[in-house]
């Protein structure tokens, strides 16, 4: 696949300027070129903050030395032409045509947007992500001297001393060697306190099985009074409150989008999962640590929320415990072979995988998206794009898996509304 078509498969082969004149894709996608892409829109206020901070940057950048290695790209979710045609006219970047309202979801879904305003730095040429938090680049290096911003290291990143909680220090060094939690949480987040208190329990058990974990702490508390209230009952390391500039790096380095995020590393500071929150809460006795991810999973409320992260093979089977083991032996390998796949490329997979029986939580979800009753029952379920894509057939077959999950990759199937 080239590059310009990979662009255009991404942006459309036109983008749109401030004056409404129209600027080929294809020539934003040479090496060592990033392209920005803000999600927003002109009606809120934390969107209209970014826009003007943004443009001071991008003057700048532009002034600087690799002026001609950045674009923005403003991809609006604005339902009405006129606030959108003021909002753009106030940009010296791009954006993507109004109309374009199809490939703007698609955008969204891919780089699995979850709130705005957001802005995503991108490899032209791949579309590889370079950074998920991009108003920290721009907020930490308002010069853009660290251009082009590329991933560092766990080790690079968190390198200096770490607090613990009876005021002593220790050198991050010290996490060498041990699987590492990373956890992004604060006291003010009720669901943060909730599984602070589970996660000391955890801890205490690995450290007592003889397995050499650590938890380090970065904090997202908005005072250094209740970090200090907070970190009293934690048995772990914490980034020092005062060094903003490293819990920030952090925060760019793994692209956190919200909080209680915990983030289990191998031994060499790789990502294991990033869903280190429900692991937790669903392996209480510590049985399954590090953690990697399984393949496929049986949907419940701890892991619920992964389904809005992005698009979910969903099979729903009968309620009977017996259903939901060859319901997964079913899916297994068109979900292993996804997985890899991705992996090899340090990529997020396309798609997540469920099995789903019979219960209140499944219920509520064959509600509010509108399944019909049958059991099996195979699904794709892009809830933040608010689309789905039905199999309601007698028989469920791996064939029929994989041949599915190959049509939506392919972009062969047509969505239905959620």
């Amino acid at each position: 696949m080239s590059e310009a078509l990979t662009l255009s498969e991404l942006l459309g082969e036109r983008l749109t300027n401030r004056e409404q004149a129209e600027v080929e894709s294809s020539g934003l996608g040479s090496d060592g070129r990033l392209l920005a892409l803000y999600f927003g829109c002109s009606w809120s206020p934390p969107c209209r903050q970014l826009t003007a901070a943004l443009a001071d940057f991008y003057g700048r950048f532009k002034q600087g030395e690799h002026g001609d290695k950045l674009e923005v790209v403003f991809v609006s979710s604005d339902e009405e032409l006129k606030p959108w045609l003021d909002f753009v006219s106030q940009m010296p970047w791009l954006a993507l045509p109004f109309p374009d309202k199809e490939r703007k979801v698609k955008l969204w879904s891919k780089y699995k947007v979850t709130n705005i305003p957001s802005l995503i730095f991108i490899e032209g040429s791949t579309g590889k992500i370079i950074s998920r938090n991009g108003q920290l680049i721009i907020r930490d290096d308002p010069d853009g001297s660290e251009f082009p911003w590329g991933p560092k290291s766990f080790g690079e990143v968190m390198a200096g001393s770490l607090s613990k909680n009876n005021g002593q220090t220790v050198d991050s060094s010290a996490l060498e060697g041990s699987y590492v939690g990373v956890y992004f949480s604060a006291h003010w987040c009720p669901p943060c306190r909730s599984l602070t208190r589970v996660l000391v329990e955890t801890y205490r058990k690995i450290k007592e099985s003889g397995q050499k974990f650590e938890i380090v702490f970065v904090s997202a508390d908005r005072s250094e009074d209740s970090f200090k209230q907070y970190f009293s009952e934690m048995p772990w390391v914490a980034v020092p409150y005062t060094d903003e500039a490293r819990r920030s790096r952090v925060n760019r380095l793994y692209g956190i989008q919200g909080i209680p995020t915990l983030i289990i590393l191998d031994q060499e500071g790789k990502i294991i999962t990033r869903q280190g929150r429900p692991a937790v809460l669903n392996d209480i006795d510590c049985i399954e640590f590090p953690w990697h991810p399984k393949p496929v999973l049986e949907l419940i409320e701890s892991n619920a929320m992964q389904l809005n992260e992005g698009p979910c093979l969903v099979l729903f089977v009968d309620s009977e415990e017996e259903e939901l083991e060859p319901a997964k032996q079913l899916i297994q390998p068109i979900a292993e072979k996804i997985l890899s796949e991705h992996k090899a490329k340090d990529e997020d997979p396309p798609l997540l995988f469920f099995v789903a029986g019979e219960d209140d939580m499944t219920e509520s979800l064959r509600d509010f998206t509108n399944l019909p009753e049958s059991a099996p029952l195979l699904t794709i379920l892009d809830i933040s794009r608010r689309a789905k894509y039905v199999k309601d057939v007698e028989e469920i077959t791996p064939a029929i898996v994989e041949e599915f999950v190959k049509a939506f990759l392919k972009e062969k199937l047509k969505p239905e509304p959620i």
